[in-house]
């Protein structure tokens, strides 16, 4: 009799494969055990069919699992084995093993939510092996009830039998639990609606943190709900109910749908529809693109099926409903996300109206993701619930390594083996509270993975937070230079080694003279990199305030041009025109910047979008939702020893007809200047790839635009997929680059 010791690798715990390992040995007639373990699973099989038992533990493995590898060995026969047995986990050893995302209620969950007759009908917190919360709630792995939020709740004798049934899918689904023995909501579902329709703003726990929930059709709520979390023009997220309801508002593609149904639910940024239905302006300000999601735990179904009328069945659930709903972190003033009841009660006591609560515990901050059909494939533009802490396959094993992000839109990555974590996003590290997180989120990936990193890597900026953490730990550091960690987080997940030509387009990087930096073509070769080019440099009157008021830039594109005399004039109604332009002319706190997005900055001031914003890439954003064909104005660029110069771009923009006329130039002229600049870069070395990255990419006519472009060139463009192209990415970068340098 032949008998195997069996290794599975990958995200095998806590998503039903021990129950298919059970039911694939009941139908192979394999006898044997399995178990969970620190390095996944542990089987061992005997057997005539223990071949073809093997081979359908991959070919049918449950929809949450991710199979990394599976490795068998011959053992020993043992004889009169007659059963196949599920053990208990071994937690010994060292972990390589992982827990699954957060996921979605599957269809088998949804059909007994709405069943009168089962005794989960209506049940706020129903899950199983393939649904449910998982990263949110584990404190520890093995991913087992004990180590989780869970431990809290004994299971009732009717759970318990499911639980202990390895025929039934809740069998070992650690947050399983009933109206009995489970966690209890504060509020029922139709006293939310009913809130939520008169206008009130609730503030409801869910599976990663509270969000703020108000009726985005209306007006006076949004705005309310806008001023009192001081969101500026930031978009909100609509909660739909499902994706016929979300084709009313956006156009949707078979992919997007495909994105949006998934069971990661992200957030799906997607172009707004002409036609649909009436929403409050402040949902997403003068955006061509909304951020829609579709309901992903049991109670988004209940507030849906509750305006629906309570239909019978699950019929209900794909024909379009009128509710839509404001869905946003629930986090005053661009602190974190809040988790705990207390918490709320304290920090959104003057935000909310109504506190929606329960009492199972959030172990783990997590912000939904956002996503968005780019350039021909998905990007993840925020990592959060749904995606984190799945993770990117590097091209080969690297050193543990701890990396720890920039400033802005902050991520930290840690490295084991040939996988990158890269963290959910955490934020700005502006405030003691968005560190607090920051640090809290080091010790809770490093300790969860069971990794003790050799190594930090950080920002070449010296004054950030992270760099000042690093420093801190007592472990040898290695700072890496802004964009060459945004190009390098490009490669790593592309699992390109080889020497390759990149773009980098962001805001700000510091770079290695204490310049800021921001619009550079790189190439990246192992550890380090060159400075092939760099656009031409603008002044930045004031520093990091021109970020938000873009007339500034505007001005400062004026004295390029040889006409300061004009800014007083132009600019006069939006601040300090005159003080701006002596700025300028004598070179006091107006530090020169090559950066992409303040040239986008300066082309939104000429044409009167968003002189004054609220927050930084809000009027790029408006820009981008002009464009509807990008048109080039050939000869309005030039390149002089590797500095690609825009100046005649913008002198063209003064004469547009119209915003959407200059959108539509300074969109299709930059990603023809952009290509014209690189293309005799990559002929020279004979390179037909080239990476690219920064904030700017996630726009996506100029993601779009250079993808075709390079394209057509015989040149394959290679953007951030798995990472955000912007500062959420940086980690990964520098986690690469610190890898390469070790």
């Amino acid at each position: 009799m032949r008998r195997l010791q069996i290794r599975v690798r990958g995200l095998v715990q806590g998503v039903g494969f021990r129950p298919h390992v059970h039911a694939q040995a009941l139908r192979f007639g394999v006898t044997g055990w399995v178990r969970n373990d620190s390095q996944g699973v542990l089987i061992e099989g005997q057997g005539d069919g223990v071949a073809a038992f093997v081979e359908a533990l991959t070919a049918q493995a449950p929809p949450l699992a991710r199979i990394d590898a599976v490795e068998s060995v011959e053992c020993p026969a043992l004889a009169g084995e007659t059963s196949f047995a599920i053990h208990a986990s071994d937690a010994s050893g060292v972990v390589a093993t992982g827990v699954a995302a957060d996921a979605a209620v599957c269809p088998a969950c949804l059909a007994e939510l709405f069943d009168p007759s089962d005794r989960r009908h209506r049940y706020a917190f129903l899950n199983c092996a393939h649904c449910g919360p998982r990263f949110t709630i584990t404190r520890r792995l093995p991913y087992d009830r004990p180590q989780t939020a869970m431990a809290g709740f004994p299971l009732c004798p009717a759970c318990a039998a499911e639980y202990d049934d390895p025929t039934d899918r809740r069998f070992h689904a650690q947050p399983t639990a009933c109206p009995d023995c489970g966690p209890r909501l504060s509020c029922p579902p139709e006293v939310i609606l009913d809130h939520l329709r008169a206008g009130r703003i609730v503030a409801l726990k869910g599976l990663g943190g509270f969000h703020l929930v108000c009726d985005a059709t209306r007006a006076d709520t949004v705005e309310r709900l806008r001023r009192v979390k001081q969101r500026n023009g930031k978009p909100f997220a609509l909660m739909v109910a499902n994706a016929a309801s979300a084709a009313r508002f956006v156009a949707l593609s078979a992919e997007e749908r495909a994105l949006l149904t998934g069971h990661a639910r992200p957030i799906l940024l997607a172009r707004r529809r002409a036609d649909g239905p009436v929403l409050a302006p402040g949902v997403a300000p003068d955006l061509a693109w909304l951020g829609v999601m579709l309901p992903y735990t049991p109670l988004h179904h209940l507030l849906f099926h509750e305006a629906a009328g309570r239909p019978a069945g699950t019929g209900w659930m794909e024909e379009p409903q009128d509710l839509a709903l404001v869905m946003t972190s629930a986090n005053p003033g661009g602190e974190p996300l809040v988790i705990d009841n207390d918490e709320a009660r304290a920090r959104l006591g003057g935000i909310a109206d109504v506190i929606v609560d329960h009492d199972r515990p959030i172990i783990v901050r997590a912000d939904d993701s956002v996503t968005r059909w780019l350039a021909g494939a998905p990007a993840v533009l925020r990592r959060g619930r749904g995606r984190v802490p799945e993770p990117i396959r590097l091209a080969h094993p690297v050193p543990p390594i701890l990396a720890v992000g920039g400033h802005l839109k902050t991520a930290i990555c840690v490295t084991r083996g040939d996988e990158a974590f890269l963290s959910q996003h955490i934020g700005d590290l502006d405030n003691a509270a968005t560190i607090g997180f920051f640090e809290e989120t080091v010790g809770h990936l490093l300790h969860l993975l069971g990794v003790a990193p050799v190594a930090v890597a950080h920002d070449a900026h010296p004054d950030f937070p992270s760099t000042r953490f690093a420093e801190r730990l007592g472990l040898p550091i290695v700072a890496v230079q802004h964009h060459h960690a945004h190009l390098a987080a490009v490669l790593a997940e592309h699992r390109v080694t080889e020497p390759t030509l990149g773009l980098a387009l962001d805001g700000f990087g510091l770079g290695p003279g204490g310049e800021s930096w921001g619009g550079e073509l790189l190439r990246v070769e192992g550890a380090g990199f060159t400075r092939l080019g760099r656009l031409a440099r603008l002044a930045q009157p004031g520093g990091d305030v021109a970020a938000r008021q873009p007339w500034r830039m505007a001005a400062a594109a004026l004295a390029r041009m040889g006409r300061a005399e004009e800014i007083p004039a132009r600019f006069a109604a939006h601040g300090p025109a005159e003080g701006v332009r002596r700025m300028i002319e004598r070179g006091i706190n107006a530090p020169l910047t090559s950066s992409c997005g303040r040239w986008f900055d300066a082309a939104c001031g000429i044409l009167g979008v968003r002189p004054l914003a609220g927050f930084e890439g809000e009027a790029p954003m408006v820009l981008e939702s002009l464009v509807h064909r990008p048109r080039v104005a050939e000869g309005t660029w030039s390149v002089r020893d590797g500095v690609l110069d825009l100046t005649p771009l913008l002198e063209r923009l003064l004469t547009a007809t119209d915003a959407t006329e200059g959108a539509e130039l300074f969109h299709g002229t930059l990603i023809a200047a952009l290509i014209a600049w690189a293309l005799p870069e990559l002929r020279t070395r004979g390179e037909r790839r080239i990476a690219l990255s920064g904030g700017c990419l996630m726009n996506a006519v100029l993601a779009a635009g250079l993808v075709d472009g390079f394209a057509a060139a015989g040149v394959a463009a290679l953007l951030p997929r798995q990472a955000p192209a912007n500062d959420g990415g940086l980690a990964l970068g520098q986690a690469w680059v610190a890898a390469r340098t070790l």
